[in-house]
């Protein structure tokens, strides 16, 4: 089981009611079950793509994303902007 920081950003971090939180969970698909608790996030999760440590986590199934010791997940919500 990793522990780490999840960082929200934009309606994903309105929908948390917070910028960040502390997380233990061993995959990304771990942490996201975790975190869709909250259903406003969960609706906003859907559209949202995921780095870990900077690197982007893909399309990949997100259970087969393993999360190591320290980890920081950014979720990231579709931006729009010019």
């Amino acid at each position: 089981m990793a522990t780490g920081t999840v960082r929200y950003w934009a309606a994903a971090k309105a929908a948390a009611g917070v910028a960040e939180e502390r997380f233990d969970a061993p995959t990304l698909g771990d942490l996201l079950a975790g975190i869709s608790a909250n259903p406003d996030l969960a609706r906003v999760l859907r559209r949202c793509s995921f780095l870990v440590n900077g690197a982007p986590a893909g399309t990949r199934d997100p259970h087969t994303v393993d999360l190591p010791e320290g980890a920081v997940v950014e979720v990231l919500p579709p931006f729009a902007g010019g």
